[in-house]
């Protein structure tokens, strides 16, 4: 009669054995498989890599070699959003007319027109603008490219944005701000930020609108001294009331 032992330790081999006779998918991969895909991985890295640098030839070469246009990198960067964040236009004109999805965030939640329009980037927003941007995705803040660009006192992209897209000039994000509040309270009440107030009250934003307490854009900008815009403000109110 059989052991105990020994018949745990014939269990034991048939399960070992077991183990070994199913490899892992990847190890079920013909090796020249296995190469292959290692070889398009180490592409479209070098692909987002040429793009950040506005390499546009390598860019080309490597896209016309099978790189994947939409690839991520380790901070879910495509090669269009790499070549935003460094400002190469050339680059991602390229790219976008080689069918870069410019919609397509990364994980900080940035794409190509939101963070064009957030660091004043001019030329970048009419690029998106006229590739048929998404206006209503938002950060990481569930702000539109609008605001950002309303708080840094980008007068040209503000202006852009509301002359040539659809965005949302009263749209109001996760803290309760519009892309008025955002400029009285953010701004400092210099030049750029008046004609970014006049910009965005000249095409229809609610005056009205106030914050989480709310405090409307009018009392932020008397509580912090900003007569001019609050003249712009009051200007606007009067003439909605009229």
């Amino acid at each position: 009669m059989m052991s105990m032992h020994r018949l745990l330790m014939i269990v034991f081999v048939v399960l070992l054995t077991a183990c070994h006779i199913t490899p892992s998918s990847s190890q079920n991969l013909p090796k020249e498989t296995q190469t292959k895909e290692k070889k398009v991985d180490t592409m479209n890295q070098q692909l987002i890599y040429s793009a950040e640098k506005g390499d546009i030839e390598s860019v080309l070469n490597l896209l016309e070699d099978g790189a994947d246009i939409h690839a991520t990198d380790g901070r879910g960067r495509t090669a269009v959003l790499a070549a935003t964040y460094s400002n190469e236009v050339d680059t991602v004109k390229a790219l976008i007319e080689k069918g870069a999805d410019i919609n397509a965030r990364d994980n900080n939640l940035n794409n190509v027109f939101l963070y064009a329009g957030a660091e004043g980037m001019l030329e970048i927003v009419k690029l998106a603008i006229d590739a048929g941007a998404d206006t209503k995705l938002t950060n990481r803040f569930g702000g539109t490219a609008l605001i950002p660009a309303s708080e840094r006192g980008h007068v040209e992209v503000v202006k852009e944005l509301l002359t040539r897209s659809d965005v949302d000039v009263n749209h109001i994000n996760n803290l309760h701000w519009t892309a008025l509040l955002e400029a009285v309270i953010l701004g400092n009440g210099g030049e750029k930020h008046q004609k970014i107030v006049q910009l965005l009250v000249d095409h229809g934003a609610n005056v009205d609108i106030g914050d989480k307490e709310g405090i409307t854009p009018l009392q932020h900008a008397q509580k912090r001294g900003f007569l001019e815009i609050e003249n712009i403000i009051k200007s606007a109110s009067f003439g909605k009331v009229s």
